[in-house]
């Protein structure tokens, strides 16, 4: 009874092993996928997408790969500059498996010789540049790691599309000095901005005040010559015009009763004037006789008698 059951027992476990070993050999590879058949301990073939029968106890799933991209990252590391400065540099590469044999076969881990690699390669090109060059050449480093990694990668079936660096983290005291540096140069140059500026302010300033003397001296030059040709205009018709009375006077008196015209005019001349006393805040001292009016005409006409 015991050893029916064992026998029971034992045919049912081979008939689950053989069972789950058919199962496993059938295989779907999803689109971007691929897996490395051996045949024997010996390479096979290499399935890619579709529906594949594996030979039971013969065809082994040795490997699996992805043909996708895939982005790596690249721990941080100390590397030392040029000028002795340690700086911590970490990034991120981008690869892709192109023969999934050699990928296999090649290298024990493509990914791990890879990151390895990047290290080592980053290390050495730091050590030739400085500080202050790290930071400006970035696509340089980038380019230089590329180049290596490229030859590197083609026994190992994959190839590195690009790399490019993350962080660049220098001491704590090299980022201070760096920030008063350039604190320093930022007062600097606000500090000459503001400088050319009052100087330009100034000059600006000099120039209006200059600009406008030279024309309120122009405007009073102007005024002066136009106030004078005025005056010199006036002067000259006062001039005619009193020339021509003169000549027009003469002319009238050699005429018929120019004579008592003359006098008349004289006469006249004179009440007015005498009339002015009479006025408010007038004083005047005569030394003629005025309450004979008729005398002092006659004086006043005879001494213009003599005079003509």
């Amino acid at each position: 009874m015991f050893v029916s059951v064992f026998l029971w027992i034992f045919w049912l476990g081979f008939l689950l092993y053989l069972a789950y070993k058919l199962y496993r050999s059938l295989r779907i590879v999803s689109a971007q996928e691929c897996i490395i058949v051996e045949r024997l301990g010996k390479y096979s073939r290499t399935l890619h997408a579709g529906f594949h029968i594996l030979i039971p106890f013969i065809d082994y799933d040795a490997y699996y790969h992805t043909l996708k991209e895939q982005a790596i990252d690249v721990p941080p590391q100390t590397c030392i500059t040029k000028d002795n400065v340690k700086v911590e540099m970490d990034g991120i590469l981008y690869l892709r498996v192109l023969d999934p044999q050699k990928a296999s076969y090649g290298i024990e881990d493509y990914r791990f010789a890879v990151t390895q690699l990047v290290q080592t390669t980053m290390r050495a090109i730091i050590g030739t540049m400085d500080l202050d060059t790290t930071f400006e050449t970035r696509e340089v480093i980038n380019s230089k790691i590329l180049e290596v990694l490229d030859q590197a990668g083609e026994p190992w079936g994959v190839r590195v599309n690009r790399y490019e660096i993350v962080n660049i983290a220098p001491p704590k005291s090299i980022i201070e000095a760096m920030e008063r540096e350039k604190k320093a140069q930022i007062t600097k140059k606000a500090q000459i901005s503001l400088s050319e500026g009052d100087r330009d302010s100034r000059i600006n300033r000099s120039l209006g005040i200059k600009e406008e003397a030279i024309n309120k001296s122009e405007g009073e030059k102007q005024k002066r010559i136009n106030e004078a040709e005025g005056q010199a205009a006036e002067i000259e018709f006062i001039a005619t015009a009193t020339a021509k009375g003169i000549e027009l006077l003469a002319s009238s008196i050699k005429t018929k009763g120019g004579k008592e015209a003359v006098k008349l005019r004289i006469a006249q001349r004179f009440i007015k004037e005498v009339e002015k006393l009479g006025q408010d805040r007038t004083e005047l001292v005569l030394p003629l006789n005025l309450s004979n009016f008729k005398s002092v005409m006659k004086s006043v006409l005879g001494s213009e008698d003599k005079k003509a």
